[in-house]
Formats: structure tokens, C-alpha cells, sequence
């Protein structure tokens, strides 16, 4: 069976029309997790994708905003219950910068029982991630690096592929060139589009530091990257999404281009 790419949330931080924007990659033996949008919406993704918390075992957060790391205290709550219950085998590995393992463990402690917070450095790890870093994630090479946002720290990552190839996670800001040596050679990348470029006086990307369908097209364009993934949009064309987003970006790029909706699963 082929890697295959679940989309779990697709939407930026002011989506209520979709999920934000979360996904998972399932290797059939091993799954794993990144981010988890911003609430307990992580939970009704993740059984409508069909995939058991008993599979969760391993997460990557990219950064602490509110979008991408709520999720995450859900997850914390769910999983140690479960494992306080005996209904969850082994551990349960969270890749996090210092800050975000601080900040999810300040939430636990203000948030959870004490038989929760127990299972935190016993059976739910923390592993503090670095720029330039390589781990073995869910049994395949994961190499994270800061992606040098303005706003806050944020990773973004290559993957691995059981076949070889490799994807790369930009994170959800526009790229910056000093990822250049790790967006080279993928076979797949995931990157934001804020909205398309002809409404960007109506959602003002560039004033949040995001950027749009053009953009992002241009850049897998030259970096000559054969298949792109879009995410990470507003979601008030979010019916007409993926055929408005699909007809801007193809006037930009020849690869294969992917605007999924909350759910499609895409084999990598």
C-alpha cells in the first residue's frame, strides 16, 4: 500500500465553514500526526477519517498559535484516558519546540486531572525539536527546520516517503528562501494559499504574512517540485474552493495540483 496523505482540516485560523488546517500521513503499519487544529473538532476529524486514537502515537507540532496547538490538549486528555484505562499500547511522542512543550503542559496542568497530567514524561513524551534536526518519526527520517517566521517560532519538515521521495511541510507562511536546501528535490509540497491572488485586496494576505494561490504555485513552479498541496485558505468560497483555487493556480503551474477538501485522502 502506498504512504497516504489524510487531510484532516484545511482552514485558516478564521475558519468555521471547515476545519483548520491538520493532517496525517498513514504508512499502513505506522501513522503520523501534525498539528491539531484549534479544539476538540481534532477528535470528530479523526473518526470520520477512520483512524482509532490507539494509531495516534505520534504528533509534530509546528508552532503554539491557537489553529494548530489546541487540538493538541484534546488529544493529551483523550489519549491519557485511555491509557489510564488500559485501552491504549505504548507511548505517545509529541515533536515540539521548548516553547510549545511549555505552553501545552502549562494547559494540562490548568486543565486536566492530575491522573491525566501523571501520564505527561511517563508515557506522553516530549521531544524538543531543533533546526537542522533529524529523527526517526514513526519509523521514516523527519528532518524539521525554522522556518524563520516573524511572528512566532514555527518548523516546518521533510519527510521521508516509504518509496523514498521526499515531502516537504513549509508550515503555513509564505516560503523564505532560507529553506531553500530543504523545498529542493521534494517530490511533494505543502504549502499555505491564504486566498487566491485576485481577492487578495478583500482577505489582505500579505498583511498577515501569508501568501496566496499564485504565489505558492510560482514557487513549486521554480522549484520544480512535480506535485503541490494547498491549504490553509480563507473558507468563504470554500464550496467553490477547489475549482476557483485549481483554475488560478494552473495559470502558474504545471505539476499536479492538489486543493483538497476537509477529509480526501491523497496517495503520496
Amino acid at each position: 500500500m502506498k504512504d497516504r496523505l489524510i487531510v484532516l482540516g484545511t482552514g485558516n485560523a478564521n475558519a468555521t465553514r471547515c476545519y483548520h488546517t491538520c493532517f496525517a500521513v498513514d504508512f499502513g503499519f505506522d501513522l503520523l500526526l501534525c498539528d491539531a487544529g484549534g479544539g476538540s473538532g481534532i477528535l470528530r476529524q479523526l473518526e470520520d477519517a477512520s483512524i482509532g486514537l490507539e494509531r495516534v502515537h505520534h504528533l509534530i507540532v509546528t508552532h503554539a498559535h491557537t489553529d494548530h496547538v489546541m487540538g493538541v490538549i484534546w488529544l493529551i486528555r483523550m489519549i491519557a484516558a485511555r491509557m489510564n484505562a488500559g485501552k491504549y499500547e505504548g507511548c505517545f511522542h509529541i515533536y515540539a519546540s521548548s516553547a510549545v512543550r511549555e505552553g501545552l503542559c502549562q494547559m494540562a496542568r490548568f486543565m486536566l486531572q492530575p491522573k491525566m497530567i501523571a501520564q505527561i514524561d511517563s508515557r506522553i513524551l516530549f521531544h524538543q525539536i531543533a533546526d537542522g534536526q533529524t529523527r526517526t518519526v514513526a519509523q521514516h527520517a523527519v528532518t524539521f527546520f525554522d522556518i524563520g517566521s516573524t511572528k512566532m517560532q514555527q518548523y516546518g519538515f521533510t519527510l521521508a516517503l516509504s518509496d523514498g521521495r521526499k515531502l516537504c511541510c513549509l508550515g503555513d507562511e509564505p516560503y523564505n528562501p532560507i529553506c531553500h536546501a530543504y523545498a529542493q528535490n521534494a517530490s511533494w509540497l505543502l504549502s499555505e494559499a491564504f486566498c487566491r491572488y485576485c481577492d487578495r485586496d478583500v482577505f489582505k494576505p500579505y498583511e498577515k504574512h501569508h501568501s496566496t494561490v499564485k504565489e505558492a504555485c510560482e514557487l513549486a513552479q521554480q522549484l520544480g517540485v512535480p506535485q503541490l498541496v494547498l491549504w490553509h485558505t480563507e473558507d468563504r468560497h470554500i464550496k467553490e474552493r477547489k475549482q476557483l483555487y485549481t483554475q488560478e493556480g494552473s495559470a502558474y503551474y504545471t505539476g499536479r495540483l492538489f486543493v483538497p477538501d476537509d477529509l480526501d485522502v491523497i496517495e503520496l
